[in-house]
């Protein structure tokens, strides 16, 4: 008999791009009492010796199988049929409280005087009943009651149970196990907003069905639950237990009178016809394309270019490790510095600091890992010059500092880095070196307290700012290479300049030209140019030494 029934009762969610509303369920019971099942298989057992002809069929055929032990029924998405107990109850105006009893009492009485009710054990409660979302109905219909009946465990079962019992009585060990509670069963409105936990709404149909004994329906003890239909505004359907699909009916077992009832569920919604598919696909398809038009009227169809004449340089680079220094505990100082004929944003930050950082060892150096990101935009005014100007482009200078348990300070060592005057992906070392005096009085200053000689001016790492003679003398000043960093460079380069198709070669070199002397294109053809010159020259001189030769032999 286990065979005979379907003991998968959990929920099957679906996913509908048509209206909920169009959604039928076709619902079937039948009783199966013991007497019903046993001769049904005595049936199945005398089929196999149906050719001998030693029993008679029709001795054994089941009886009672028709009029109140059996219903079939299609029920529609929040469809009101009215139970006998409700039919009894709205029949008495006096009963009526709310406006939807009123209405449920003007729809009893058209049934009654009709005579149209169609249902007689399956009935359903919607969204709008008292029954649908109170406790004590979610506690009484329960799921449990399409379950097979409990069955004694096994021997093993009990076995494995007292075997786990024994290795927990042996475990000494001594776990922090939080006794807070993991599972809030009744989450209040200000613990949902504040775990941001999703709580879409639901709309629910509950289809029951009352399975007491013929001649005395009508009672609230005898009413089960079949099937849970719930749906959101998302078009998703949730159904408990899902549908049958060929499979097994699912098996009821009611406990005054221990009656045994099969359940069957199908979805029998109307197919769309091929022609309304269609319709709705180029419906959806020109909803599409309507969103898509109003997006693209939102960001409208002029890219954003700056002004004639300027050119925009976006930098996004990030801070990937240093090694080599003698101290742990690092962290950067960083500063931009824009040159002549270049600016930034007003509200944009031209400094930053990275996280302390503590070193680990990667291949015998001691390396500190930061890969802290920074971004700078600047505007270079391009003005037309002589050939010969060289355009400067941004400067980042930076200091590495070290800071240990004691909160004592250290300069690791200063730097700089150029930016990259070709756009696209760089990845640059840039070695650090820091000021030193002479004497062993400021190495163990800097051992013991910390501190050490430092820059007024970190622009005096390059050129300072404030040079304005022709050669710069650091003759005297001492200084000690400590270790080195590295970056991740993205530049962006945006002109006007660049969007002609028609003369996109010419105008980058003239951009190059103009705004990069220091690019790489430039730089190589200006090198090339003067050792042809050389070398032109220097062969000029050999024929002139050797003409002047001959003519002293002659």
């Amino acid at each position: 008999m286990a065979d005979c029934w379907n003991s998968d009762t959990g929920e099957a969610v679906f996913r509908t791009r048509d209206d909920v509303k169009n959604m039928r369920i076709k619902v079937r019971i039948e009783r199966v009492t013991t007497a019903a099942a046993l001769s049904l298989h005595l049936q199945q057992q005398v089929l196999s010796q149906q050719d001998r002809g030693a029993i008679e069929l029709e001795t054994l055929k089941p009886q009672g199988h028709t009029g109140d032990n059996e219903e079939e029924l299609v029920v529609g998405w929040q469809e009101k049929l009215f139970s006998q107990y409700e039919m009894e109850l709205f029949q008495n105006e006096a009963a009526c409280q709310t406006p939807l009893d009123r209405q449920y009492h003007t729809e009893v009485k058209s049934l009654n005087r009709t005579k149209g009710r169609r249902n007689n054990r399956i009935f359903t409660y919607t969204d709008h009943d008292r029954y649908t979302n109170c406790p004590p109905f979610n506690e009484l219909y329960s799921a449990e009651l399409l379950n097979t009946t409990k069955s004694s465990p096994t021997s093993l079962a009990e076995r494995m149970a007292s075997m786990r019992l024994r290795r927990q009585d042996r475990c000494t060990m001594d776990y922090n196990i939080s006794k807070s509670k993991i599972i809030n069963w009744e989450p209040t409105e200000e613990f949902v907003k504040n775990s941001h936990v999703v709580n879409n709404a639901m709309l629910t149909m509950h289809i029951m069905a009352d399975l007491g004994p013929p001649g005395r329906l009508g009672q609230k003890e005898n009413e089960y639950l079949l099937a849970t239909i719930k749906t959101d505004g998302h078009r998703t359907v949730i159904v408990k237990p899902d549908f049958n699909k060929g499979k097994e009916p699912y098996r009821i077992v009611t406990d005054g009178y221990s009656d045994v009832w099969h359940l069957t569920m199908e979805n029998v919604s109307t197919a769309m016809k091929p022609e309304e598919k269609e319709r709705e696909q180029n419906m959806y398809k020109d909803l599409y394309v309507r969103h898509k038009e109003y997006l693209s009227g939102l960001v409208g169809q002029d890219f954003e270019m700056p002004p004639a004449g300027v050119l925009r340089y976006l930098m996004n680079g990030e801070i990937v490790s240093g090694k080599g220094f003698e101290y742990d505990n690092l962290y950067i100082h960083f500063l931009l510095e824009l040159p002549k004929s270049w600016s930034s944003l007003p509200f944009q930050s031209v400094s930053g600091i990275t996280q302390t950082c503590r070193t680990r060892t990667s291949r015998t150096e001691n390396v500190a890992f930061w890969s802290h990101p920074f971004s700078f935009e600047a505007f270079c005014m391009c003005e037309k010059e002589s050939e010969e100007s060289v355009l400067q482009w941004p400067v980042l200078y930076f200091r590495v500092l070290s800071r240990d348990w004691l909160e004592c300070y250290r300069t690791e060592g200063y730097g700089y880095l150029l930016f990259p005057a070709v756009p696209g992906k760089h990845t640059v070392t840039c070695h650090t070196w820091r000021p030193v005096q002479t004497g062993t009085v400021s190495e163990l200053r800097r051992f013991f307290i910390g501190g050490s000689p430092e820059l007024e001016d970190h622009t005096y790492v390059r050129i300072p700012g404030t040079f304005k003679g022709e050669r710069l003398s650091r003759f005297g000043f001492c200084t000690e290479t400590t270790g080195s960093v590295t970056f991740n460079l993205h530049c962006v380069q945006q002109s006007r300049v660049f969007v002609d198709a028609a003369r996109l070669k010419k105008r980058r070199q003239k951009v190059s030209e103009q705004l990069g002397g220091f690019s790489q294109q430039g730089a190589v053809s200006n090198i090339l140019d003067a050792f042809q010159r050389a070398r032109r020259r220097m062969q000029e001189a050999r024929e002139s030494f050797s003409r002047d030769l001959i003519d002293t032999t002659s």
